[in-house]
């Protein structure tokens, strides 16, 4: 159960409802974003910057799926995990930011470099990072999955 209410639409500003269905467009993350939703500020900077990115998809969303799915596993959040279909250079890069940031070694840039352009790689860690903070969030708060979503345990 949810630590947290979780709020909906009509709760927001106004000026934030738009934003609420461009994010409903994005995914079906709306408990995760009625969690948010009790600091519009952060629900409107997340969302806005994931929307954005989404319409830009300068990264293709294959790759971006792997990177989220692996922090999401790695990082053993439930929500994450329930909401990404498990699709696995990516996956090694997604550990590499999410366990050893620092110790990543050279090679693994050279082989995404072979595939990627800088700003590809950009967004990728950007993207990868920000993901472990969302798990972290949604478990410190135990953000409950949305029904419609298929429930899997991320330790599993």
């Amino acid at each position: 159960m949810s630590r947290i209410s979780i709020k909906a639409k009509a709760d927001l500003p106004a000026d934030l409802r738009l934003l609420w269905e461009k994010m409903r467009a994005y995914g079906d993350f709306e408990h995760q974003a009625g969690v948010m939703a009790h600091r519009p500020p952060i629900f409107k900077h997340v969302w806005g910057m994931l929307t954005e990115l989404a319409d830009e998809a300068l990264l293709p969303k294959r790759y971006l799926e792997l990177c989220l799915v692996t922090a999401s596993l790695l990082n053993k959040c439930t929500y994450c995990v329930s909401h990404h279909a498990p699709k696995l250079a990516v996956a090694e890069y997604a550990i590499a930011v999410t366990n050893d940031w620092n110790r990543t070694p050279d090679d693994i840039f050279m082989r995404l470099k072979a595939h990627f352009t800088q700003a590809q790689i950009v967004e990728m860690t950007w993207r990868t990072a920000l993901c472990g903070a969302c798990n972290r969030f949604n478990d410190i708060l135990q953000i409950d999955v949305e029904p419609d979503a298929v429930v899997r345990d991320a330790a599993q």
